[in-house]
């Protein structure tokens, strides 16, 4: 059995029924007090965390991914430079047995600022969103967990109504589709959301769009969630969520419902940032930046329309990112500017979110990841 310092590594059931804790990573931006990337641990019956300890250093490691089977972490470095490149880099990380993390090596994505990953299904790819690039880029695992050079590079095209923001692509997310054989780009520069087919064999992504959703001019699609063939787009620049179905065969995502995130009396400036579904499908959550909350959603009908349930405050400043852990027990939320991950409980019955006492002080918090 194999200890980390502060909790154990064991199979999921084992650790609930024993230890009832889970160890989870943190992604952080590393322009002020943050090193690089941090870990805890949540207790699965209070939700309180241990203090975070420094994991690795590294530059600006936004967003996170965890191997689906081996003890492998991926993230990316969110700059506008790599080794005298104009691109920013992916790093591979080894999860040593202590919890720490061990720099396995990094290479380029191609383009500036890449701000979202996943790993595909079979674990042998990495996929990426460059945000200041807009371009996606798909990069091979190799065997030994490092990460080899890319096969396959697609530079966006195109621009939308808003010339301060949208004057040329930016590929905010990539996600895979349940079957790991089609990659959803949310682009904001476009207000498209771009469907790509994906081979898990090659790690190629097709060269073209095979398919795509539109949202209304100037939404800013910025992150995805799926379940099934419901696929929900929530949008920064209009604070909505967009309702899709996807044909899995085409890859076309036809409009169902476009909802606020936002109470209809406010009247001040935000942002959306993350969306999750529950494990069960059942509710939909997305975070307000600027209203620092997080709007919760009930799935009715049978295309995945949207009711608005609640909408309840962060208990800080700018959550960019939220994470619900894998027992869907509790919402941890990462304040940005207050430089905290504040964890609510959640109502299994009514999806409904109750502010803990317990909070992890960590600087620019921006990402979580619980180990599978």
């Amino acid at each position: 059995m194999k200890r980390l310092a502060g909790f154990f590594l064991l199979p999921l059931s084992l650790t609930l029924s024993m230890a009832e804790t889970l160890p989870f990573y943190i992604g952080t931006y590393t322009k002020g007090e943050s090193k690089g990337i941090y870990r805890s641990s949540i207790n699965l019956e209070t939700g309180e965390c241990t203090p975070p300890v420094l994991a690795v250093k590294t530059e600006n490691s936004s967003f996170l991914a965890v191997h689906p089977t081996e003890k492998l972490l991926y993230a990316v470095n969110e700059t506008g430079k790599f080794k005298r490149q104009s691109s920013g880099s992916v790093s591979a990380f080894q999860i040593k047995d202590n919890g720490n993390l061990k720099h396995l090596n990094s290479q380029p994505t191609q383009g500036a600022h890449p701000c979202h990953l996943a790993v595909d299904a079979t674990g042998k790819h990495v996929v990426v969103a460059n945000y200041s690039g807009g371009s996606v880029v798909s990069i091979p695992i190799e065997r030994n967990g490092k990460l080899g050079k890319a096969n396959t590079f697609v530079q966006h095209q195109g621009a939308s109504v808003n010339r301060s923001r949208q004057e040329v692509p930016h590929a905010h997310s990539i996600n895979l589709s349940p079957q790991n054989n089609q990659a959803f780009v949310a682009d904001l520069g476009l207000d498209e959301v771009l469907v790509y087919n994906f081979d898990p064999q090659s790690g190629e992504l097709s060269d073209a769009a095979m398919a795509y959703g539109v949202v209304d001019p100037g939404s800013g699609p910025r992150h995805l969630a799926s379940h099934g063939a419901r696929v929900y787009v929530i949008n920064e620049m209009a604070n909505t969520i967009s309702v899709f179905h996807h044909d899995s065969d085409t890859g076309n995502l036809s409009p169902v419902q476009t909802i606020s995130t936002l109470p209809p009396s406010y009247e001040g400036r935000s942002y959306t940032a993350e969306i999750v579904i529950s494990a069960d499908g059942r509710f939909v959550y997305g975070s307000n930046r600027g209203h620092d909350s997080i709007a919760i959603f009930k799935v009715t009908g049978t295309k995945g329309q949207l009711e608005l349930l609640e909408i309840e405050p962060t208990q800080g400043s700018s959550p960019r990112n939220f994470v619900i852990d894998p027992t869907g027990r509790f919402l941890l939320a990462e304040n940005q500017n207050s430089n905290a991950i504040n964890i609510f409980r959640i109502d299994q019955t009514t999806g409904e979110l109750d502010p803990t006492s317990h909070v992890v002080k960590v600087p620019s918090p921006v990402c979580v990841r619980f180990l599978p």
